[in-house]
């Protein structure tokens, strides 16, 4: 990283380093002489100074390319972002080019591969999309032997640090794995980059970047043989892929024995290989686009099972696919069924719909007649021409309704009637005139070329309803995932809908691969589902995507075609993100709960240490002046020191009472006696608990007030938190002021003060534990009185809230349910 910064510098490139961590390598702070370096941000944490990257001084900077160390890296508390690469998101959005580094073991997808590896669990990570979305990445690569030298030069750790570093972490077995998963994944990132540069682009064309080898199969007894002579094919390259397809006609009827192809399926991925199933009604085309789809570079086929008079016929599958292939290379792999035949399903490959060409047929056959008697009657006033052009009206009609047979048929049939009742000699199949003769051809050859158009329109007709209908499921899904509603099982109902599917399972695969998983339902469990009858494994399902080594999609009710199925798998590739985000979530909320008790448990020791030694330290020193014989104390003395430790001693009871009651409520086994309590009685005893302070609160609480349901004791503290709450932040010569009042069916209690108040956005803020908003000690509490206040009045039944006192400083006030004379709960 640093050497490309410095040879951006010497290029006139601005470039500054926004963070770099030398780590004490005397080589590394060697590259940074001679550089800008902004400075880093200062945060202070329980104690602890903190240097982080400064954001704000990177962009108000405005370099062309900023160098920042350590990808990975989890910024202090206080920091703005959680982690160092949304702080690099943020500098992205301003404008400026980032570098930075990341290593192997901190990618979210191989922590746990890592940690298998090396025994050592990497706590710190980045998302695979945060790294994959670069626009470059380079692989620094090292043989482990290599590393391990500089290591032994001291070029990495300290040196009583290399041994204890190179017989744990940094064996050659464990450097020698994480190479591998560098290359693997530095490589499956060059895949993205081709794909997307292909897409891009518009290149249909494959580029053998990587042998992929596809073996069609038909589900014949040949298909054995194409699967091992595939594999063999796939074998002579290192890593190459094998992909098995079977294109089942466009009709959706399969014409391949199922249980042959179930064993063809279970053989491809005993091998390693992966099983797909494509619709098309032109078998080559189906096969060419499934090639080209997954970027195959060879195609392995059987020889044809058809006879000699069958070939000479039709040109057959394999010839077609040749003239089809292009740059793929195609293998026609002979076989022991070779030219003995097939029985071979109809294809249904018409453009037309069955009920379109049913009209023309009908169109053709009552047509015809009836424009033969109509125009009988005026044979001798018309001449042939225009006879011709009525009948090739109709012809056309024909075409256009029924498309290229019918009008094909329409126009043998006109050309015969034609020729027997209007062509001289009149009821003869017999031409007089060759004009007669060319008028006839050209009626059959411009009825041909219109049914001809007419068919080629309505198959462009199709393909584009088709391709605008992929587009707008396409356009809904990225919708779909803009709004946030990316739950799976939206996505799945929505995937289910789209096609017309009788259900779509999103299933994972339970434990390790085995040859014979794909029909075994214990192998597999249901993730997800929408419709009925989910598919319990692979095997039963029409159609499936297979996402990742342990996520597979099936969906149940139609085969999809080529074609579909770049949509679907647009639609599993979704759901796996859902999944994740889903699994992320629940993870996070398992993971709230446990932060928030770590959280309460070191706000509590950091901030019960001062505030229980405190007035320990006071009662303990007054005890021992009054114990000790050293100074004589007079009786005032002696009644001063015994009121500091009686003052220390009741302020430690009510700390460990607030602490233990807080711990109560958050236990949920705080015990209450509900029952009926005059306020009266209640604040002037709140108001004595203050002490000496009490002389800073006016009270004016009306004798008639109906009492409340509340717990008589519970109540009094409450009053009591909130009233030396209140006391505690009044200037000088100003009184905490407690009213009451009843509204409707709730008393309400408001205790004023004329403090320094607090900002609305704050508001609930202070009724979080430990929280005391603008102090910067221990010295006033643990700020748990606010939040025990508000936990022990909604016990209650009641509410406890803030709001400004008008002209300046804060009202809490608690609203507690009217006694009606009903038994107290």
């Amino acid at each position: 990283m640093l050497s490309e910064g410095r040879r951006g510098l010497e290029r006139g490139r601005d470039v500054v380093v926004g963070l770099v961590e030398t780590h004490g390598r005397p080589r590394t702070a060697a590259l940074l002489e001679g550089m800008e370096i902004v400075p880093r941000r200062t945060v202070r944490y329980r104690g602890t100074t903190f240097t982080e990257l400064d954001v704000r001084a990177v962009i108000e900077r405005r370099p062309k390319v900023a160098l920042i160390d350590e990808l990975a890296h989890t910024n202090a508390p206080g920091s703005g972002n959680v982690k160092r690469w949304q702080d690099i998101d943020e500098i992205l959005d301003a404008g400026i080019d980032v570098i930075s580094t990341v290593n192997i073991q901190h990618l979210e997808s191989l922590n746990d591969v890592v940690q298998g590896i090396t025994g050592v669990p990497q706590r710190e990570t980045v998302p695979d999309e945060v790294v994959r979305r670069a626009d470059q990445i380079e692989l620094v690569d090292m043989s482990p032997e290599a590393l391990r030298r500089r290591m032994a030069h001291g070029n990495v750790y300290a040196p009583e640090k290399v041994s204890a570093a190179m017989s744990n972490y940094f064996r050659v077995g464990n450097l020698t794995a994480l190479r591998e998963l560098a290359l693997l994944w530095a490589a499956g990132k060059v895949d993205d980059q081709l794909d997307r540069y292909r897409a891009d682009h518009g290149i249909a064309d494959t580029w053998e970047t990587r042998e992929r080898v596809v073996v069609a199969l038909t589900g014949g007894p040949e298909g054995d043989t194409l699967v091992r002579r595939a594999a063999r094919i796939a074998a002579r390259t290192k890593g190459a892929d094998l992909l098995a397809v079977h294109v089942v006609s466009g009709d959706g009827l399969a014409g391949a024995d199922p249980a042959s192809l179930a064993r063809q399926r279970t053989l491809v991925e005993s091998m390693g290989g992966t099983y797909h199933q494509v619709v098309g009604g032109d078998v080559p085309r189906a096969l060419i686009d499934f090639a080209r789809g997954v970027n195959a570079t060879q195609l392995v086929l059987g020889a044809s099972r058809r006879g000699r008079f069958a070939q000479i016929l039709a040109r057959g599958v394999g010839v077609e696919t040749i003239s089809l292939s292009g740059s793929i290379d195609v293998h026609l792999v002979t076989h022991e069924e070779a030219k003995r035949g097939r029985r071979r399903p109809e294809r249904d490959r018409a453009a037309l719909t069955r009920e379109r060409r049913m009209a023309g047929w009908a169109v053709a056959m009552a047509g015809l007649p009836a424009l033969t008697a109509a125009l009988a009657p005026f044979r001798d006033v018309l001449q042939l021409p225009s006879e011709i052009l009525l009948f090739l009206l109709l012809v056309v009609v024909v075409a256009l309704i029924g498309g290229m047979w019918p009008a094909i048929a329409a126009a043998v049939g006109g050309s015969l009637l034609l020729n027997w009742f209007f062509t001289p000699p009149v009821g003869f199949i017999t031409i007089a005139h060759p004009e007669n003769l060319l008028a006839l051809i050209v009626f059959v050859l411009v009825a041909a070329a219109v049914s001809t158009i007419v068919d080629v329109a309505a198959r462009r007709t199709r393909q584009a309803a088709h391709a605008t209908a992929e587009a707008e499921v396409l356009s809904t899904l990225a919708g779909h995932v803009l709004r946030g509603d990316a739950a799976l099982p939206s996505l799945l109902g929505r995937l289910r809908e789209t096609f017309g599917l009788d259900s779509v399972t999103l299933l994972e695969r339970v434990g390790d691969p085995t040859p014979d998983d794909q029909a075994d339902p214990r192998a597999w469990r249901i993730i997800a589902t929408s419709g009925a009858a989910p598919c319990t494994a692979p095997a039963t399902a029409d159609t499936d995507v297979v996402i990742s080594d342990e996520l597979m999609l099936a969906a149940r009710g139609q085969l999809l075609n080529a074609g579909d199925r770049r949509v679907l798998e647009a639609f599993a590739a979704e759901a796996a993100v859902a999944l994740r985000q889903e699994r992320l979530e629940e993870e996070a909320e398992l993971a709230r709960p446990l932060a928030e008790a770590d959280k309460m448990r070191t706000a509590l020791l950091a901030a019960v240490s001062h505030d229980l030694r405190t007035p320990l330290s006071a009662a303990k020193a007054a005890v021992e002046s009054l114990r000790g014989d050293e100074v004589e104390w007079s009786e005032e003395d002696r009644e001063e020191l015994l009121a500091t430790a009686d003052e220390s001693l009741t302020r430690l009871g009510r700390l460990v009472d607030n602490l233990l009651d807080m711990s109560r409520l958050q236990a949920g086994v705080l015990g209450l006696a509900l029952q009926p309590v005059a306020l009266e009685e209640v604040v002037p005893r709140a108001v004595d608990d203050l002490g000496p302070l009490c002389d800073h609160v006016e009270d004016d609480v009306p004798v008639e007030l109906p009492d409340v349901v509340a717990d008589p004791a519970l109540l009094e503290r409450v009053l009591a938190n909130l009233i030396a709450n209140a006391v505690r932040y009044s200037p000088p010569g100003h009184k905490v002021l407690v009213t009451a009042g009843r509204y409707g069916d709730q008393v309400e209690i408001r205790v004023a003060d004329r403090g320094p108040g607090i900002r609305p956005e704050d508001h609930e803020r202070v009724f979080l534990p430990f929280q005391r908003l603008g102090d910067r000690d221990n010295g006033t509490g643990v700020g748990l009185g606010l939040a025990l206040s508000r936990g022990l009045t909604e016990a209650m039944g009641g509410t406890l809230i803030p709001e400004e006192t008008p002209g300046g400083g804060l009202t809490m006030i608690v609203n507690l349910p009217v006694h009606t004379g009903a038994a107290a709960p």
